[in-house]
């Protein structure tokens, strides 16, 4: 993700006219030459450093952007918080350190951005508008999964956060999804849990949950999160008297149920996207750049962020409370 984020932000500037310089922080040597020389196959610059001491005090930086595991998030934040840093974090998963590093960097008037990348993908954008817009009440379906190892297959399973109980891959799909869901929905009133194991993976977690969700404004849902599907899904319908849409999580993958001519048709949003190779096919590189350009807007003090530390904090309990019904 920091590769990711380093190229994006090049990107980025160099189609805005915005000067970006780039520097990278990994205790691994390896690592670090790794971020230099793919950098400058791609026609920049990026100056590696062990540590943030040693890249702060050769360097005038401005913010970071954290991309390591997210057990390590917090640590992360208090120590850039001290280093006057700004900055954007991907998913914590854990509310260690929210309360304290948020107050600190107030009193110093630095900006803490937490990262939410599907809401600023355009399907999820499409599907809020639709149904905030729509007066009546919907149900959904909505399944999201991946087999736990195709999803660094270039890696060990129970080498990365998704392995691990505390970060598993299910609470990494409901931090991805809740927010979103939320803010198109509604806040939710209360959840029922069911709850399994179906692989013989070497992990301490179950591994698919059906959770019946009922929002505040009347709407219900039933959201299947598991890390057993192959290939990787992303399933959407939702319906409602005179309303039917679904996305199949693929880009223009959104079909909706025109009343006129009784047929299904399909939303085209994208005249051009992205896709990575590595990644599965549901994820494109687009909602990584509108959230960039969304943090570079906070900073330059034109809007307040989307998401927040405190609306992050709400979902992850949401999630305890469902890790808890097993």
């Amino acid at each position: 993700m920091g590769k990711r984020r380093m190229r994006l932000l090049h990107e980025i500037g160099q189609k805005n006219n915005i000067e970006i310089e780039l520097f990278g922080v990994d205790g691994r040597a390896d690592r670090r030459k790794e971020a230099e020389d793919q950098a400058e196959e791609l026609g920049f610059s990026v100056k590696a450093y062990e540590s943030l001491e040693s890249a702060t005090q050769k360097n005038d930086i401005d913010c970071a952007v954290i991309s390591t595991s997210p057990l390590s998030h917090a640590a992360i934040i208090a120590e850039c918080i001290e280093y006057n840093l700004n900055v954007f974090t991907e998913l914590n998963l854990v509310t260690t350190g929210y309360d304290e590093n948020t107050f600190e960097a107030s009193k110093r008037g630095l900006t803490l951005f937490m990262s939410s990348t599907p809401i600023y993908r355009d399907e999820m954008r499409y599907i809020t508008k639709k149904v905030r817009a729509f007066d009546g009440i919907l149900n959904y379906t909505y399944h999201v999964g991946q087999y736990l190892p195709d999803w660094h297959p270039w890696e060990s399973y129970k080498d990365f956060f998704i392995g691990d109980k505390r970060t598993n891959g299910c609470r990494e799909l409901f931090a991805v999804e809740l927010p979103w869901m939320i803010r198109a929905f509604g806040d939710i009133e209360s959840v029922e849990v069911i709850t399994s194991r179906q692989t013989a993976l070497d992990i301490d977690f179950n591994d698919c949950y059906n959770v019946i969700i009922r929002h505040k404004t009347g709407h219900t849902g039933v959201l299947t999160v598991d890390v057993v599907s192959r290939p990787a899904v992303r399933n959407m319908r939702v319906v409602g008297e005179h309303f039917f849409l679904s996305w199949d999580g693929s880009p223009n993958g959104i079909k909706e149920y025109d009343e006129e001519t009784k047929e299904l048709k399909d939303i085209i949003l994208y005249e051009d996207f992205e896709h990575r190779e590595g990644y599965n096919h549901t994820i494109i590189e687009n909602m990584y750049v509108n959230e960039l350009m969304d943090f570079l807007s906070v900073l330059k003090g034109e809007k307040e962020a989307e998401y927040s530390f405190k609306k992050d904090k709400e979902v992850l309990e949401l999630i305890d409370r469902i890790e808890d019904c097993q």
